[in-house]
This record gives structure tokens, sequence and C-alpha cells, in this order.
């Protein structure tokens, strides 16, 4: 396994090893969470949904059914969203179709609003929503990173066109495409000194998501899911720190781990991620993010050389 490959890896299971830890504390309240546990540090399920050990919710499997729509596509349909070409949202707004049908643990209200939208009315976005600066969008968009590495511009329209599937609000743009980018940094090798400088810049160019002071906020709303992610994340080096303070949080925990583990994870990469987390993630899971990280990658290889043909 090359570096990339390793670290993409990392990224992947780490957002569903960050998922699965953080769905049992989902929704309660530090103080909760000490009173009950001490620390949180196991993934053992339960929680507000009740879910099997291991079992990921809707953050991970939500991720899987863009990879899966990206995937469908391919070189050529990825190629022709450049030139306005619709194709790939469709296949992007029937993936969510489907998996909002296979009855997910959970979905959110704002991509429960928007799925049914596109079901109706076949509308690939919405009006502008002031309602709609959830996380539901950042939460899912690591496999659009990964298909497209190596070309921002298809990058950046990609995420935006999969996001405003159910949630259109600047500030989710924002923090998708903020997030988004810090990953293919941290994909490429960017070490924590180095990700603590391009953090401290980019929120001097988008204050709203300042984290410093830290306020204690991990709700839903993208602005304190991105404060509590680059909070945890720029003062741990080490993956299990970062993740186990994040989840401690408390809110919401699954969205915030996933997040922290998805970046923590391509810092460190797979080889280096908690082996007694990774066993416990159930095997389907583990099988699904194998198969398509490898394949992501070559789908982003193969856009870098059709575009240089």
């Amino acid at each position: 396994m090359n570096e990339l490959h390793d670290r993409a890896l990392g990224a992947y299971l780490g957002f569903a090893i960050g998922d699965a830890l953080g769905a049992t504390v989902e929704f309660m309240r530090p103080r909760e969470i000490a009173a009950r546990y001490g620390v949180h540090r196991d993934i053992i399920g339960g929680g507000w949904l009740k879910l099997a050990r291991g079992q990921v919710t809707d953050d991970t499997t939500m991720s899987l059914a863009l990879g899966e729509a990206l995937l469908t596509g391919g070189t050529d349909v990825l190629a022709r969203h450049a030139q306005g070409d619709a194709t790939l949202v469709r296949l992007i707004g029937d993936a969510y179709v489907r998996w909002f049908r296979r009855k997910p643990v959970d979905c959110g209200n704002t991509c429960r609003r928007g799925i049914m939208r596109y079901m109706h009315e076949g509308s690939l976005e919405g009006a502008y929503n002031p309602g709609d600066g959830g996380n539901g969008a950042l939460m899912r968009n690591l496999p659009a990173v990964l298909a497209t590495l190596g070309d921002d511009a298809a990058f950046e329209r990609l995420s935006i066109a999969q996001s405003h599937l159910t949630h259109h609000h600047p500030l989710s743009d924002a923090a998708t495409l903020g997030l988004g980018r810090l990953l293919t940094l941290l994909l490429g090798g960017m070490g924590h000194s180095a990700c603590q400088r391009w953090v401290a810049r980019w929120v001097t160019d988008k204050p709203v998501f300042c984290f410093n002071p830290y306020r204690g906020y991990a709700t839903a709303y993208v602005v304190d899911t991105v404060q509590t992610v680059l909070h945890y994340l720029t003062l741990h080096e080490d993956f299990e720190t970062a993740l186990v303070a994040t989840v401690n949080q408390g809110d919401d925990a699954d969205t915030t781990g996933a997040l922290v583990g998805m970046l923590a994870g391509a810092r460190c990469g797979a080889a280096h991620l908690p082996h007694r987390w990774l066993n416990r993630l159930q095997p389907d899971v583990v099988q699904a993010i194998t198969d398509q990280t490898g394949a992501l990658l070559t789908l982003a290889q193969r856009l870098k050389e059709s575009n240089h043909v």
C-alpha cells in the first residue's frame, strides 16, 4: 500500500471509527457522559439509536452512498460534470434516494427534506434556506474529495453540487469546501504544525468559524461542528487523543467524531489507527470502505489523466 492509499484509507476508516464511537454519546452533554462513562473511549453501540456494537450511522452510510454514485458514473460522467452535464448529480440524488428507502438508522431533517424534494420534483437543488445551515452536506463529502484528488476545480464543483441536493446555505458550502481542502492537504502529507498554521489562516479568512476561545458547542449547526472539529484536531496530534476528546464533548458526537476521525486518520494513515477500534467496526462496513477507497483514488487518477489528453 502506498502512502496516499494508506492516508486515504486512514481517513475513511477513521471517519467510520469516529462515527461509531461518537454515536453512543450523541445528544448527551459532557457532564452526562462523565457521570455515566467517566471518559467514553470504547466502541460499544447503544446510545439513543440503540446501535449494535460497531454499527455506524447515517454519516458513514450516506458517504458510502455518495461514493457508490461516483463510481457508477465513472470518469466520463465526472468529466462531463465540468461541462454542465447533470448526469452525475442525478446519479448522486438517486443514490441518496436508495439510501433513504433502505430505512437508515437515522436521517437528519434537512437531508430528509432535500431527498424528498428530489424524489417528488427531480430538482437538483432547493432555494437558499436559512434552515439549511446544518452539517449534513459536510459530513458525507469525503468520497468527493477522494474522487477529485488533484483537481481543485472538480472538487469544488462536485462538493457544491452534492451539498445542494439537500443543503443550500453559504455556511454549509464554506465548511464543506474548507474541510475538504484541509483533508486534501493532510492526504498529501501535511503534518500537525502545518495543519495548525493552515487552520489559523483559514479561520482568519472565515471568522465565523473561529474557535479560539472554544465555546464548547458541538451541535449539528455547521459552525458549531466545524469549531469543535478544528479545536480538537489542532489541539491534539495523536489520533486517539483527539477523537476521545471530541466525542466526550457530546451533542452531535457521531458527526464531530467522524470528521475528526477523517482528518486525524488522514494525518496518521490506516496503519496507525487503533486496532481495538478497527476490530470493533462491522466487517461489511470495513470491506465497503476499503473497496471504495481504492476505487475512488483510481477514479481520481483517471480523471487527472483524461484532463491531460
